[in-house]
This record gives C-alpha cells, structure tokens and sequence, in this order.
C-alpha cells in the first residue's frame, strides 16, 4: 500500500499545493451549513485534501473516489478484509464462499444471487471473471501486482489460477472490487477514464460533485436491504486546521486528520459525543538507513541507534498518541500482529539501553572518545536526517532520534525538502537516514518485503518505486521471504518469519518508531455504531473498504 499509507501527511501538502494554485480560495468556508442529521439521513465526512477533480474511477488511487474514500460505497469486494484484525476470517460480501486449494495456487469463488447492479441488471459470475481480466490486462490498473493467471467461469462461480502460491496475496484477492462488464467492456481506455456517473452494487449511488462537496445518495433497491444513512456528503478541506475546525463543530461527523492537540481541539468541544480510534494494521513508520553508505552499512551501527531510539517519546510527542506506540523491536504492530511474534521476542521492549548500544558499537571496532563517536576506520560518525517540510509529525520524529543517537557520540542534522525532492531522492538512494512508512498486509510479510526484499534492490541512482529505498542487501531476507510466501505448511511459514524477525533486530534495516494507523475521528450526535476497541468489528478510517461495512451498520441516535 505504498504512499497511499501516508494520507494524512501526503494529503495536507498536496492539499496546500492546491490552495495555492488556486489563489488560497476560501470555497470551503461556506459549504456544508448547519450540516445534516441522522433526523435528515445525512451523514457528513470529508479530509483535508483540498478542490477535487471529477473521476469516479475506482482503480485509480488519485481519482476523487479514492482519495475521498466513496468508491467504496459503489464498488464492492467479494469479501470484506480486516487490516486491524488480520488472522480473523473475512466476511462474506459479493461472495458466499471462496476455497483456496493447499498450495494457495487455485482459488473458487461461489457468487451471492442475490447480488445485482444499481441500474437493476444482475451481478454474475462474467462480471467477476471480467473484472479479474480487466487487471491482467491493464498493469496500470493493477494497483497490488499480483501475477493474474487464468479465468474461468463455472456456472455461478469463478475459479482463479496461478502459478506461484498466493498466500501472502489472498487478501488483496478476495477483496477485490468488481465492476459491472455491460458498462466497462465499452471502455477504450480503462485506465484514464474518469467514470463521472458510477454503476455499482454498493448502497449508494453519486448524486452530485463539485470540487469541495461529493454527494452520494442510497439506492432504494440495494440488494442486501435498506440502509438508514440515505445520503452521504463528502467534503474536502484545504488543510487540517479547516477540517479540524469543521469536527470541532459538529459539521463534520467521520474524519481522518491529524492533530497534535485532540483532546483539547476535538474531545473537550463536546465530550459526550466526539470520539477517535487510531488502531493500527501490520504496517509501520520507522528511519530508513541508506545502507549503501558507510558507516551505514555497517549493522552494528544501526543496531546501537536502533538500541537507543526513544520510542515513547516518539508515540507522545510527534504523533501525540494517535499513532500507536511500536513496543517490540522486531517492529511488528501489537496487538495486530502478536500471533507472529517468534518466541525470543515475546517479551522483548524497546526501551533504551544505551549502555548496551555502547557494548554493541565497541565490539565491531567502534570508539567513543569525548562524546563522539568513530567509525572503526577511525572517522567520526556523521548522519543528515531528511524529509519533508511541513510533516511536523516525522520532523519532530527525527529532533527525537537526534537527541538519542548523541548519546552515543553521534552527531546528526536535519534537512528538510519539497514532498516532491524528498520522494526523489528516496526513490534514488540519495539519503543517509529518513522517516518513512512501510507496506502493510495480513500478515507482517508485506512490511518486511517492503524493507529487505532483495527483488526490489536497485543500485543507487535507479529508482526503487516499490521498496527496499534503504538498498538493503541479504541473501538470508531475500530467501526467507521467498520461503514464507511460498511455504506449503504453517511450520514452514513459521519458521521463515521467525528468521525475518531476527533480521530485523541484529541486522536494523530500518528502525520502527511507529505503528501505521487506520484511524478515524468520528461523532456520535446524530449516528451510533461505530466501531470500537471494544467492537473492532471494522477498520475505522472511511477510505478503507470496511468503510462500507460501518456505513450499513450505522444509525439514528436518537
């Protein structure tokens, strides 16, 4: 999930970008008055990501549908995945059965009857089968990159095959989006259409768009039964003050922004009813080392930096709680991910120990004579933190980790650049350390593939798009990822990702500060059931797919 997993930093300077472009309009000001109510069967979302473009197309993660999240409440997967909760069994959506064979290489598809399209045409198993063809055919389309063998329709069910095991992919699979084939198949050009007026077999159906309001309306003939939120107003805010300001006053009722002041800037405006989760997936942030560098290529020095970063700091100050506190230094989320943990890390913190990063450093030729510190070639260790300005979260991340690593004799600055210089010079290799996120999936595999697989590796000045931006080289990542996703038993898979676990503490590739959340703020005023610590029954941001799932469940309060 790539860049897509950094919506709140990319969307507020992409969203300012925008707002100057456009002369600073002041076009969110007015919109939206006196909002909706559950009374009117309106509920209001939006985000900080400034003016939209028309384009309602559902597999382009730049097209309004996406960044808004609304695609998800046309479009829907055969089944419903949960990041948050990734060993529980997805529930069944446009599909009342899916059966994966042992070697995760054939898997069939038993299709809903009574699953039909909003203009009232049936939803069959050739809408599914051209679906799945439809991203074979068209790369750009195929957002996950999964390697799509063959397509076959049996009757009313859909048997998909490969050639490699797809075990580490089942997710991504059984919840794909189907679209309708009566309206795609005389599509030219799928993968710039803009798909202004959508067809789906989701509850709702798009009413009106302008750049700062999307409007869906609830279709009266969806298939699993009425809903009681009948209208859907989609908002978009120039920065996180306006969004923060319109959830401060009960205009906006399902958000996803970032605020270093919550408590008082959203929670103290009305207690009883404004409320927030930031539960996290299998993905992180951490500080990616170049380690084609020296002295980063060396692991022990990363190891020691990563023995005395101050994780806790991190989680209260520069993400002010909301994005959950990384407790494990194999990096792996807690408690999504607490089924994988091998067992030497059970119990393992990640609190500093600087005198055993001291140890650490000493015992692979490192010095430290008079607060600093020498490489075994005798050079002082010397390291240039980079990133975006503006993305105060990761800068004050990276003021956190300087302090740390300067009591091991380090001395590091900050530099920060354009969003658009940054993803350059990350993409390129051009970097000594920098704050950055990872993939994330069902299972750790999708983060530790992001940062070791040396499939990714690309030599520094080549663009690395779909990971491993630190260059790291290990044959033993590279093999045990190749292992786990192609393992035919649960020993096997065990086994290879107890080994990436080991990888990434003795070897830190990277360090994790902070777990990826999939959080949302949210008002119970008007709408009550959403989900909770307590009922995580779905990911609580609404531009994940359960978003449909918390849509359908929602209703009055009153």
């Amino acid at each position: 999930m790539s860049a897509r997993r950094h919506t709140l930093r990319a969307a507020a300077l992409a969203t300012a970008v925008v707002a100057l472009a456009a002369g600073c309009s002041s076009a969110n000001s007015n919109h939206n008055k006196g909002g909706g109510s559950a009374a009117s069967g309106v509920l209001n979302l939006g985000k900080p990501d400034g003016p939209q473009t028309n384009n309602s197309n559902p597999f382009l993660n730049t097209s309004a549908g996406a960044t808004l999240g609304y695609r998800w409440m046309i479009y829907e997967p055969l089944a419903m995945t949960s990041q948050i909760r990734p060993s529980v069994k997805a529930d069944p959506w446009l599909a009342t059965d899916w059966k994966w064979d042992l070697n995760f290489t054939k898997v069939t598809f038993t299709l809903d009857p009574r699953a039909k399209w909003a203009d009232g045409k049936p939803l069959t198993a050739d809408d599914v089968a051209f679906t799945f063809n439809l991203l074979k055919k068209h790369p750009a389309l195929n957002a996950d990159g999964i390697a799509w063998g063959g397509v076959e329709v049996q009757g009313k069910k859909v048997v998909l095959t490969f050639d490699d095991s797809q075990y580490v992919n089942q997710n991504k699979i059984i919840q794909q989006y189907i679209v309708p084939k009566h309206i795609w198949e005389g599509v030219k050009n799928p993968e710039t259409w803009p798909n202004r007026t959508p067809v789906g077999s989701g509850p709702y159906k798009l009413k009106t768009f302008t750049p700062q309001t999307t409007t869906l309306t609830a279709t009266p003939t969806y298939w699993k039964g009425a809903t009681k939120v009948k209208e859907l107003r989609y908002s978009t805010y120039n920065d996180n003050s306006a969004a923060t300001t319109a959830l401060a006053s009960g205009k906006l009722e399902w958000s996803f922004v970032f605020m270093p002041n919550y408590k008082q800037l959203f929670i103290s405006k009305d207690p009883e009813n404004h409320k927030l989760w930031f539960p996290s997936g299998l993905g992180i942030h951490g500080l990616w080392f170049n380690t084609a560098r020296a002295p980063f290529d060396n692991p022990a020095l990363r190891k020691a930096m990563a023995m005395v970063v101050d994780r806790n700091a991190i989680y209260t100050q520069a993400e002010a709680t909301l994005y959950p506190e990384i407790t494990n230094p194999t990096g792996i989320p807690l408690p999504a991910g607490k089924s994988f943990l091998a067992p030497e890390y059970q119990n393992a913190t990640t609190k500093p120990d600087v005198e055993g990063a001291k140890k650490v450093l000493e015992k692979a030729g490192f010095t430290l004579s008079g607060g600093v510190l020498k490489d075994p070639s005798g050079k002082p260790v010397k390291l240039t933190f980079t990133d975006p300005a503006g993305w105060n979260d990761y800068i004050t991340g990276l003021a956190i980790i300087k302090d740390n690593i300067k009591k091991i004799g380090i001395e590091a600055k900050v530099k920060t650049q354009t969003a658009e210089a940054w993803g350059a010079d990350v993409a390129n290799g051009n970097f000594d350390a920098t704050l950055h996120w990872t993939n994330s999936g069902a299972t750790p595999y999708d983060m530790y593939q992001n940062i070791m697989d040396g499939a990714l590796l690309q030599p520094i000045g080549k663009p690395s798009q779909q990971g491993n931006f630190g260059r790291f080289k290990s044959t033993e990542a590279t093999e045990a990822l190749k292992d786990f996703a192609s393992a035919t038993t649960d020993t096997a898979r065990t086994a290879a990702m107890n080994s990436l676990q080991k990888i990434m503490v003795e070897q830190a590739p990277m360090i994790p500060t902070a777990a990826a959340p999939i959080g949302a703020e949210y008002s119970t005023k008007n709408w009550v059931g959403w989900p909770t610590e307590a009922d995580p029954y779905a990911d609580p941001q609404h531009t994940q797919r359960s978003s449909l799932e918390i849509v359908l469940k929602l209703k009055p309060s009153k």
